[in-house]
C-alpha cells in the first residue's frame, strides 16, 4: 500500500487527487495539507496546517503556488519522501536546480506538466513536428481563476520544441514589429507563447506550426478536471521506480 501525502489538499487538484486515489485499492491518502485549512474536512480526511502530518508518507503529491513549492518539495525531500509536482513555474530554469538539489538522491522526483494523457502527446508530437517547419507558435487557454502564465504545459512544450529545433539548426522566423508590448506573445526558449485566461475554459492548448503552403494545428482540450486521475494514479504508483533522481513528464511511463 502506498501512502499519499498531498499538498494544497483543498484545492482543485488536490481534491481531484482525494477522489482519484479513493477507489484505488493500492493507493491511500496518508495526509492532506495546507496553510490556513486545519481542521477543514475533505473527502480524504481532515486537512492540517502542520507539514509534519506528511513525514510518514511514501510519496507527496504538491500542488501548491509556484512560488511556495519549491521550498515546499526540499521539506518533502528532507522527509525521506518521493515527490510528484503538479504545480506550475517549473521552467527549465527551475527545474535544472531541482535536478542538481536532488543529484545523488535514492528518492525520486518526477515532475508532471500536465497529467492528462492526451495532453502527453500533444507534447510529444509537437516535439517531432517542431523540425519540420519554420515556424512555431504555441497559445494556451485556462480558466480566469489560474494564477500562472504561461501554463506549466506551455513552458515544457515549448522548452521540448526549443530545443528540437536548435538542434535541428531551425532559425528563428521573422514575425514582424510589435506595434503593442507583448501582442507577439512571450518568447520561452525561442518559441512565441499566447496565454488567454477566461470563464467557461478549463485547460486548452494549441501548437501551431507553418511552412511554405501548409500549416499543421495540434491541439489538445480539457473539457473535465477528471481527466487528470490516469495520471495521478499512475504518476503515484510508478515514482518510487523511475531511474532518474528528477524525471520530467509522463511520457517515460507511457512508452513515449
Amino acid at each position: 500500500m502506498i501512502s499519499v501525502g498531498i499538498s494544497g489538499a483543498p484545492g482543485r487538484m488536490g481534491l481531484l487527487s482525494q477522489a482519484a486515489i479513493e477507489p484505488v485499492e493500492d493507493l491511500v491518502v496518508g495526509g492532506l495539507y495546507a496553510p490556513g485549512h486545519d481542521g477543514e474536512r475533505l473527502s480524504g480526511g481532515t486537512c492540517s496546517d502542520d507539514p509534519e502530518d506528511l513525514r510518514r508518507c511514501d510519496v507527496i503529491l504538491e500542488f501548491t503556488h509556484p512560488e511556495v513549492a519549491p521550498f515546499n518539495v526540499r521539506r518533502w525531500k528532507s522527509f525521506g519522501a518521493h515527490v510528484v509536482i503538479g504545480a506550475s513555474g517549473y521552467d527549465s530554469s527551475r527545474i535544472a536546480r531541482l535536478r542538481d538539489e536532488w543529484a545523488g538522491s535514492d528518492q525520486r522526483c518526477l515532475v508532471v506538466p500536465n497529467f492528462a494523457l492526451g495532453s502527453v502527446l500533444m507534447m510529444r508530437f509537437a516535439e517531432m513536428a517542431a523540425p519540420l517547419f519554420a515556424a512555431a507558435e504555441i497559445i494556451e487557454m485556462h480558466h480566469e481563476q489560474k494564477r500562472d502564465a504561461p501554463s506549466g504545459t506551455a513552458l515544457n512544450t515549448a522548452a521540448r520544441m526549443g530545443r528540437a529545433r536548435r538542434e535541428a539548426g531551425i532559425p528563428p522566423s521573422d514575425r514582424g514589429r510589435e506595434l503593442e508590448d507583448g501582442a507577439l506573445g512571450a518568447d520561452v526558449e525561442g518559441i512565441p507563447v499566447h496565454s488567454v485566461r477566461a470563464p467557461g475554459l478549463v485547460a486548452h492548448q494549441e501548437v501551431i506550426l507553418g511552412g511554405v503552403g501548409e500549416y499543421l494545428t495540434i491541439r489538445h482540450d480539457t473539457t473535465d478536471r477528471f481527466s487528470f486521475a490516469a495520471g495521478i494514479v499512475l504518476a503515484l504508483r510508478s515514482v518510487s521506480s523511475l531511474e532518474e533522481p528528477v524525471t520530467v513528464g509522463l511520457d517515460g511511463l507511457l512508452g513515449l
